[in-house]
């Protein structure tokens, strides 16, 4: 399925073949967390802009509208008339994200929705079934994502747990691909890899899990509350211990130069809300640094918001313009930004890709870690 194609120092070139199309890394995938990009965009945006591989929201789909929904109107693929090929995360972060209205046993994890205060339950098994309702391309393992910094025999219990609800996920997976009516019945599944902050219990967590042989292997459990530093050092801990022929994820990660960061540690995908999120707040990320549309000196600004970017945005309207109806409130200044800032996401993907191709990813790497950091 994974096919590494040319590597630069630990930097690698991949080519992942799915079900449902091959996907170029290292690469980005654009967070539609309820089968949509937030701030107007719709699945054909997403083609124009070149993403790759779309994510979506396992626990926000199956409490609204239901993932059985889901399933009988053909999978999150029909469901949001998306051609490519889309990864469902388990819902493990949601449910560490509320903390406070969570229980965690051996089953699994009992929690009350933020919607309605419904008690819902979720272990391995619905975690899968729900996904494979979702019939996704690629489902993630459910497991706990742990708060940085958490005491280490508390995280050492912890990842032992995971690791029994990982092996559950691939039994409860097999068994849900063997059914006739499965929608996708070549679902994968990835494992994820947690220790917190301790690369002596990452490294052993990963040898573990590698005996799995999965499809994939990710990182979770990451931009949780360390440093940006801790978070490399955990990469670099981790990386020699994750199989060469399977492609790695670094989960919910992050900025721009954090994904520089990661490619040039050898991580192949990543995702994060950051780019949606920040758009529809006016801050763009553009190829002379990060600019704040809201600021006054944008107020007759003529220029598109990148001069060096041909996305829709700037080939067709002003820094000017945009911040006006930012400023009035007009859900097309949001789509826009939007549109900007995934297109610049999946650009610098491809700008990656192509340094990796010609063997220049190092002096790329050096050009451009600073700049993607700093504010114009």
């Amino acid at each position: 399925m994974f096919e590494l194609l040319k590597q630069e120092n630990k930097a690698r070139r991949g080519r992942f073949t799915t079900p449902h199309g091959v996907i170029e890394t290292p690469v980005f995938m654009n967070v539609g967390t309820s089968a949509a990009i937030k701030g107007g965009l719709s699945a054909e945006d997403l083609s124009e802009l070149h993403c790759q591989v779309e994510l979506s929201n396992t626990y926000h789909l199956h409490v609204r509208p239901g993932d059985e929904v889901v399933r009988d109107l053909g999978g999150i693929r029909k469901f949001m008339n998306w051609q490519g090929p889309v990864l469902t995360d388990s819902g493990g972060f949601q449910v560490f994200s509320l903390a406070d209205l969570r229980k965690i046993k051996e089953e699994g994890v009992s929690f009350k929705s933020h919607l309605d205060g419904i008690r819902i339950f979720m272990g391995p098994e619905e975690s899968m079934q729900i996904q494979s309702n979702l019939a996704s391309t690629i489902a993630m393992a459910f497991d706990e994502c742990i708060e940085n910094p958490a005491p280490k025999d508390y995280v050492k219990n912890s990842i032992a747990r995971t690791t029994r609800w990982l092996h559950r996920c691939k039994a409860e997976m097999a068994r849900l691909n063997s059914l006739p009516d499965t929608i996708n019945k070549e679902q994968m599944l990835f494992g994820i890899n947690q220790g917190g902050t301790y690369p002596d219990l990452r490294i052993e967590h990963m040898k573990e899990i590698a005996e799995l042989d999965l499809p994939g292997y990710a990182i979770g459990g990451l931009a949780v509350g360390e440093t940006a530093e801790e978070m490399y050092d955990i990469i670099d801990a981790v990386e020699p211990f994750m199989p060469k022929d399977k492609p790695r994820y670094l989960m919910g990660v992050g900025t721009p130069v954090n994904i520089l960061e990661g490619v040039a540690r050898g991580v192949d995908f990543f995702d994060c809300v950051m780019p949606s999120r920040n758009a529809r707040h006016g801050l763009l990320f553009t190829s002379v640094g990060i600019i704040n549309l809201n600021n006054n000196r944008y107020l007759r600004d003529e220029s598109p918001i990148d001069p060096n970017c041909d996305c829709p945005a700037c080939k067709k309207h002003s820094r000017g313009y945009i911040r006006h109806l930012l400023k009035a409130k007009e859900m097309l200044g949001m789509r826009l930004c939007v549109i900007h800032n995934i297109h610049f996401y999946n650009q610098m993907m491809q700008d990656i890709r192509d340094a990796l191709d010609e063997g220049r990813f190092t002096e790329f790497y050096k050009e451009k870690v600073e700049l993607y950091g700093s504010r114009y």
